[in-house]
């Protein structure tokens, strides 16, 4: 099978009167109305894709708050393609920059975006907005980086580093998140998660880290489960309209999402070292838990 190509976009938005308008582009190329997207550079992570391609075909800069559902067609040669989409809404606005690609930009009520877009499929993007509440929260729970095999260190574990696998993944974690505009740091007191949002800490002009014991795994295993649902709650408790970035470890994140979640099985929630998830609410309502 042919492998799909990818692309990212967003539906960018901006508060207007007691609602929001969205901002739709259009294509002198194809002569229709979208949504803004493009292709995936190589190695290209689909959350920054999605930043870089609004900036270019709006103007504007979108901070990305919650996954929308992805877009798969079939491209006029045959080929599968996938298109991922976020919600971002406007941190400040600019002219075009890509003004081969776009020619013109409309900002619109969410209903009048969606009787213009051209395509049926970004109109049902569009429509799963219809009725949303507000984004009022938004928080990114990263595991640490990797950090070599635990059996080889020798030393406190706590003081075991992160090593050159993990040192990329750290760099591309910062390369990322980045895009959410972050204004609030915190990671669990083992030097590997401090060191895992160093790059990140660098890219949002040297924002503190700080280190927080009730995302750490305890001593002893069979305690993790419940402190993962203390860590839920301190999670919470540090959500405000400023986006926080948190980095746990792998014994305590599956629990945690499945709390906040409300389910009892935290299996579906396991994250790779250096991934994560993207935590949306609305008031005490979570609107969206997305693998990063």
């Amino acid at each position: 099978m042919t492998d799909p190509q990818r692309a990212a976009g967003g539906v960018l938005y901006r508060p207007a009167g007691d609602g929001i308008e969205i901002c739709l582009v259009h294509r002198p190329r194809y002569d229709d109305w979208a949504l803004p997207k493009g292709k995936l550079d190589n190695g290209e992570h689909p959350l920054a894709c999605a930043v870089r391609e609004v900036a270019e075909e709006t103007g504007a800069r979108g901070v990305p708050q919650v996954r929308l559902p992805r877009v798969d067609y079939t491209l006029p040669d045959g080929r599968p393609k996938t298109v991922d989409y976020w919600l971002m809404r406007t941190a400040g606005e600019g002219p075009v920059q890509d003004t081969d690609e776009v020619d013109a930009t409309a900002w619109l009520p969410l209903a009048e975006a969606a009787e213009r877009v051209s395509y049926a499929d970004e109109r049902a993007v569009l429509d799963h907005l219809a009725g949303r509440p507000p984004v009022t929260a938004v928080v990114a729970l990263v595991r640490h980086a990797h950090a070599g095999d635990r059996k080889s260190w020798v030393g406190p574990d706590a003081l075991r580093p992160i090593d050159e696998v993990g040192q990329v993944q750290a760099d591309r974690i910062g390369t990322v998140l980045s895009t959410l505009e972050p204004a609030r740091l915190y990671a669990a007191t083992p030097l590997r998660c401090k060191q895992t949002l160093e790059p990140l800490a660098q890219r949002t002009g040297g924002l503190p880290i700080v280190q927080d014991a009730a995302f750490a795994e305890p001593s002893d295993p069979a305690d993790a489960p419940a402190k993962a649902k203390l860590a839920a709650q301190r999670l919470l408790d540090l959500r405000s309209p400023d986006v926080t970035v948190i980095c746990s470890q792998g014994k305590v994140m599956p629990t945690l999402v499945a709390t906040l979640k409300d389910e009892a099985d935290p299996a579906p929630y396991k994250a790779p070292k250096g991934t994560g998830w993207l935590l949306t609410w609305s008031g005490d309502r979570l609107l969206g838990a997305s693998r990063l």
